[in-house]
C-alpha cells in the first residue's frame, strides 16, 4: 500500500496558497484492506474511505471508462493493479494531476506537466479522457474564475468546444449545473467562469438567458459600458469585491436578464425589463433547481431594483409600498442582501465603482422607522372597535406610513 497526496492540496502549496484539505490516493491496497486498518467506507460510486482520525478523504486508484452521455456515464475500475499515473491521467487538469508523498515531501510526482503549466499560468486538460465528463468545462471555468492570471490553453479551450459541438453539455444534470455554478460565483472574479463559459459555447447551452445580454445596448449616461453582458460582468465582480453571499451574487446574476428580450425598436430603453427579468428568472430557477433563499431574494431584486435605485425620491407612502413589496416588514433579515445585490448593481458600471450607495443605509432606517409601530395595539384597539381583517391591515399600514414620514421629517436628504 502506497499512499500520496494528490490535487488541489498540492497544486495550492505549490502555488503558495493556504491549504484547508487534503485528498489522498492509495496505490495497491484493496477494499478489504482500508476496513482492516480502520478507514470508514464512504463512497457510492467508487472506493472512497475517511481516514480513522483525521475524517480525511483517502481514494483507491481507479481508472474510468465511458459508458454513456454525461457525467455518470462512467464505469470505474479499481484494483492494486491501477498504478498512480494511470490514477492521475484520469483527472481534469495537469495543475490537479500532480501527487506528492507524505514521506517525502520534496518529491513529486508530474507525469503531466502540471509544474509547468503552473508557472506558465495556463489550464490544460491531461488527456482526451477530459472530453468525456463534461461537469469539468464548468470546473474549469470555477478555476478560471479563482485563478484569475490563469488562461485556458487553446487545444482546451477547442477540446471544450468540441464537446459542446457533440451534445455533452446537453446532457448535464441540473443538480451538478447549480453546484459548480454557485462555487464560481463565489470566487475571486466571477466574471471569468462566465467569459470561459461563453467562449466554449457552453453559455449558450445551460444559461441562454444570460448568453444573450452581450451585445444588448443600454442607455449611456446610466450604464457607461453600453454592453448588458459587460455590465453584468461588471456587477458580479462587484458583488466579489464587497465579499457578498451566494443569494447576493445570484440575484446579481439574474437581476437584469429582461433586457435580453427587449424588441429592438424600443433599444436602447428596457421598459417592463424587471417584470420579465423577474419571469426569466424564475425559469432558470426551476431549470436548474437554485435553492430558495436564492431565488426569493433574486426575484425581488429583479422585480423591484429601480425602485430601490429611485428610493431617495420617494415620500412616505411609496417608501412603505416598496417595502411591502420586498417582504421586508415580514422577513427583514432579507433586505440587507436585496439592497447590497442593488449597489452591486449600481456601482457594476464604466466609472461608478468607487460612488457611494446611500439607498442601502436609507433604506434600513426607513424599514426601522416602519418596524416601530406596535402592531398588536393597533390590532386590539381595532378589535374593540368590531374591525378585523383588511381593515386592521390598512390601519397598520397607515400607522407605518406615518412613522416612516416622522423619520423622513427628521432626517430630510
Amino acid at each position: 500500500m502506497q499512499i500520496y497526496m494528490v490535487g488541489g492540496a498540492v497544486r495550492d502549496a505549490l502555488l503558495g496558497r493556504s491549504v484547508n484539505d487534503h485528498d489522498w490516493v492509495v496505490v495497491g491496497a484493496t477494499p478489504e484492506q482500508m476496513l482492516a486498518e480502520g478507514y470508514l467506507a464512504v463512497g457510492r460510486d467508487f472506493p472512497v474511505f475517511l481516514h480513522p482520525t483525521t475524517r480525511e478523504e483517502y481514494a483507491l486508484a481507479r481508472t474510468e471508462r465511458k459508458s454513456g452521455r454525461g457525467y455518470r456515464g462512467f464505469v470505474v475500475e479499481s484494483s492494486p493493479e491501477v498504478t498512480l499515473e494511470e490514477d492521475l491521467s484520469r483527472r481534469d487538469l495537469t495543475i490537479n494531476a500532480i501527487a506528492q508523498s507524505p514521506e517525502d515531501p520534496h518529491t513529486l510526482i508530474d507525469p503531466y506537466g502540471g509544474r509547468k503549466d503552473l508557472q506558465a499560468r495556463l489550464l490544460r486538460h491531461v488527456t482526451e479522457a477530459f472530453r468525456e465528463d463534461p461537469v469539468r468545462i464548468l470546473r474549469l471555468a470555477r478555476f478560471a474564475a479563482r485563478f484569475t492570471d490563469f488562461t485556458v490553453a487553446p487545444e482546451t479551450l477547442e477540446l471544450m468546444r468540441q464537446m459542446v459541438a457533440d451534445g455533452e453539455v446537453d446532457h448535464l444534470v441540473p443538480e451538478r449545473v447549480w453546484q459548480e455554478l454557485a462555487r464560481g460565483l463565489m470566487e475571486e472574479k466571477p466574471s471569468r467562469m462566465f467569459e470561459v463559459l461563453r467562449d466554449c459555447g457552453a453559455l449558450q447551452v445551460l444559461l441562454p438567458e444570460v448568453a444573450r445580454l452581450w451585445g444588448v445596448p443600454q442607455r449611456a449616461e446610466h450604464h457607461p459600458e453600453v454592453d448588458t453582458g459587460i455590465h453584468l460582468m461588471m456587477v458580479l465582480d462587484m458583488a466579489a469585491r464587497l465579499d457578498a453571499p451566494l443569494t447576493v451574487r445570484f440575484a446579481c446574476l439574474a437581476h437584469d436578464l429582461g433586457k435580453g428580450t427587449t424588441p429592438a425598436d424600443m433599444l436602447p430603453r428596457h421598459i417592463d425589463h424587471e417584470r420579465r427579468s423577474a419571469e426569466l428568472l424564475h425559469d432558470v430557477a426551476e431549470r436548474l433547481r437554485v435553492p430558495v433563499d436564492c431565488r426569493e431574494i433574486a426575484d425581488v431584486v429583479a422585480r423591484e431594483h429601480g425602485n430601490i435605485h429611485r428610493s431617495g425620491e420617494l415620500t412616505a407612502a411609496p417608501l412603505v409600498r416598496l417595502l411591502e413589496r420586498c417582504d421586508a416588514l415580514r422577513k427583514p433579515g432579507r433586505l440587507p442582501d436585496i439592497l447590497q445585490a442593488c449597489e452591486c448593481d449600481a456601482r457594476g458600471r464604466l466609472g461608478m465603482e468607487e460612488n457611494p450607495y446611500p439607498q442601502r443605509p436609507r433604506l434600513l432606517a426607513v424599514l426601522a422607522a416602519a418596524q416601530s409601530v406596535v402592531t398588536r395595539d393597533i390590532a386590539a384597539k381595532a378589535a374593540a372597535k368590531g374591525l378585523a381583517g383588511p381593515q386592521v391591515g390598512d390601519l397598520i399600514h397607515q400607522a407605518r406610513v406615518q412613522a416612516v414620514a416622522q423619520w423622513l421629517a427628521a432626517n430630510p436628504a
